[in-house]
């Protein structure tokens, strides 16, 4: 019985202990639950950049609002850590403008990042930069651990002081410049972060073009005397090797470069003379005035871009418009540039600059003005009447700098008398500047600039393509069918497609008619090509009488009347039959109204109301063809009519 009692004394004991182990495992597990940090997702503003964040991967809440173009971003898909992080997932539709959660990874350095306009954000271009990142969903990866904090390349966080930039977040360099490789030591003491701040390089010898054939340094390809880019580390700051001079250490951090004059938005072409007779003496005052233009006018993408050819026996491109974007850039551009000599060929050069020089290829951008300003020593030795006009139909604003103009008794020796006048877009005096002499040429800079940065009054961008408001007035009487009423919508739509249609450019609207009227689109409601072509498909056949005279009156009231000002008012009426009611009276009325009006005639139209409808002379607007499968071959003729009327204006 002893020995029993003693048994079970010893099996509670050890149920005892058992127990307590247990107790105290749980109470471990339970203590460890309980001491797990929480996730949370740190916030940044929409100005941080990728660049400034020393983390490797990290999750981060961006605001709303990050859509806004102040917040740069460089690249696509693979973004230089320059931009802005939330400006990057908005252009990459990780994200819209209303902000969220996105994860961040960084990448290597790309050897070049091309802009594209993507989800509202127009990102830009660089040539190359030290360090990269990608973003996605902001959802946590299994078996990643995410800082709730982020670490900053600056001792004061973003919200410290606002506009502070981050040390090692240099500004990007300048494209189309480069720089001897330099090799930093870092100081005892010092953070590998202040080891390399530095400020913008200037650009070397080898950087621009010169007449000699040199070409500029294209994106993303380095020079041969450059040392190879550092291999990209995670968590460490690189210095862009064969960007930074020794000489440009400096303790200073630089902003961006300005993105140029909005209110100057022109793409800038300088025809500079460099033939034989200047001399080198007034050759480096005319590259000086170049150089003293640049400066004054604030060059940049969102500006005035500028170019310049040279011309002598022929025409050569020095750099174009996408070659330089700010002015300092130009600057040394121009510096490198040599003469060519030859004779003074200023025709061959106005007829070069508007068939190759203002092309999307060479930077020309569609909706800014052409600009292009010749400049003369004395006169031409060829013509420019015929390569000004057509120069001025394509859109393009010349501007003629005369400097020391011929004599009376050397106007004997001029090819062209009053060459100026000829060549300029408008005799009004606005277009032309004349020096006595080349070291008086410096005073025309500012009045210069000034001309070509009042775009309101660059009267050659307006051409017979995109400075009218064109109303189509389209006849759905019984007698068209629906077969051929498709055949008509057709022809309207090829006439349309060949116009350059924007709110600000040619803009398009239609109404149909039987003896009642019906207003199909209006010119404010569609503002792209494919936009109206795809409203054109829409009409639908009407059907009933045909009541011309009422249509007319009908276009003036609802379509004409909400054209704007400075617009070339164009009707173009398309009808198969004589009208039920009168017609001259209202076409009397367009034409009192300013509105120049085509009348289009097919199968059963009467010709003698064709010839009232359309303004004077009648054989310039009034046309007729048999068969509606015929439309087509009136398209050109009224579109080369158009433009015909449009280019006789008088220029002055």
């Amino acid at each position: 019985k002893g020995k029993l009692v003693l048994l079970m004394r010893i099996l509670q004991h050890v149920i005892e202990a058992i127990l307590l182990v247990t107790g105290i495992q749980s109470n471990q597990e339970m203590t460890k639950k309980m001491k797990r940090p929480k996730f949370t997702v740190p916030q940044i503003s929409c100005d941080v950049r990728a660049g400034k964040i020393t983390n490797v991967e990290f999750i981060v809440k961006c605001p709303p609002g990050c859509q806004d173009p102040r917040y740069h971003v460089y690249g696509a898909d693979v973004y230089a850590s320059y931009s802005s992080v939330c400006g990057a997932a908005v252009h990459s539709g990780v994200l819209d403008n209303s902000g969220g959660k996105i994860l961040v990874r960084k990448v290597a350095g790309q050897s070049g990042y091309k802009g594209s306009y993507s989800n509202g954000v127009q990102s830009l271009s660089l040539p190359r930069w030290r360090e990269s990142f990608v973003v996605s969903e902001g959802k946590p990866q299994k078996g990643v651990t995410y800082p709730s904090s982020l670490t900053y390349s600056s001792s004061k966080s973003p919200a410290a002081k606002a506009g502070e930039t981050a040390r090692a977040d240099q500004s990007p360099p300048v494209p189309g410049t480069a720089a001897q490789p330099v090799t930093v030591t870092q100081a005892p003491g010092t953070t590998a972060i202040e080891a390399t701040h530095t400020t913008l390089p200037k650009p070397s010898p080898s950087a621009g073009s010169t007449a000699s054939g040199l070409r500029p340094q294209p994106a993303g390809q380095r020079s041969k005397d450059l040392g190879e880019p550092a291999l990209w580390k995670p968590e460490s700051v690189l210095l862009d090797a064969g960007f930074v001079p020794k000489e440009e250490l400096s303790t200073q951090s630089l902003e961006p470069a300005s993105q140029g004059d909005p209110s100057c938005k022109v793409d800038l072409s300088f025809l500079i003379d460099g033939s034989s007779s200047i001399g080198k003496r007034r050759f480096r005052i005319q590259k000086q005035f170049l150089t003293d233009v640049a400066q004054t006018l604030d060059i940049g993408p969102a500006g005035p871009l500028m170019g310049v050819v040279q011309y002598g026996d022929n025409p050569a491109t020095q750099f174009n418009l996408k070659t330089h974007m700010n002015s300092q850039d130009v600057k040394a551009a121009i510096e490198k540039i040599s003469q060519r000599g030859g004779l003074s060929n200023a025709g061959r050069a106005i007829s070069f600059v508007t068939k190759n020089f203002f092309s999307k290829f060479n930077g020309n951008r569609g909706g800014a003005p052409n600009v292009a300003v010749v400049m003369v020593d004395g006169w031409p030795t060829d013509k420019v009447e015929e390569a000004s006009r057509l120069a001025r139909e394509s859109g393009v604003n010349i501007f003629f700098i005369t400097i020391e103009g011929a004599s009376e008794n050397e106007k004997q020796y001029m090819l062209e008398p009053n060459f100026a006048n000829k060549a300029v877009c408008r005799t009004n005096g606005f277009y032309s500047l004349t020096v006595q002499n080349w070291f008086s040429l410096h005073k025309t800079v500012q009045p210069l600039v000034k001309r070509v940065c009042d775009t309101d009054r660059l009267a050659c961008s307006k051409t017979c393509l995109n400075s009218a408001d064109i109303g189509f007035v389209i006849d759905g009487s019984s007698s068209v069918g629906t077969s051929n009423f498709r055949t008509v919508l057709q022809f309207v739509a090829n006439l349309s497609r060949e116009f350059e249609i924007s709110d600000t450019d040619t803009r398009i609207g239609a109404m149909q008619y039987t003896y009642e009227q019906r207003l199909e689109f209006g010119f404010d409601e569609y503002s792209t090509k494919s936009d109206v072509l795809n409203a054109i498909k829409r009409v639908g056949y009407w059907s009933g009488g045909t009541s011309t005279g009422a249509a007319i009156h009908y276009a003036l009231e609802q379509l004409f009347k909400k054209s704007k000002p400075n617009k070339r008012k164009l009707m173009i009426l398309i009808t198969d039959g004589r009208s039920y009611d009168d017609i001259r009276i209202p076409a009397m009325l367009a034409h009192h109204k300013g509105v120049i009006t085509y009348a289009i005639g097919v199968a059963w139209a009467a010709q003698d109301e064709l010839d009232i409808i359309a303004t004077h002379p009648a054989r310039d607007h009034a046309f007729f063809v048999d068969e509606f499968d015929n439309l087509y071959k009136v398209v050109p003729k009224v579109i080369q009519n158009i433009c015909t009327e449009f280019n006789s204006q008088p220029r002055n």
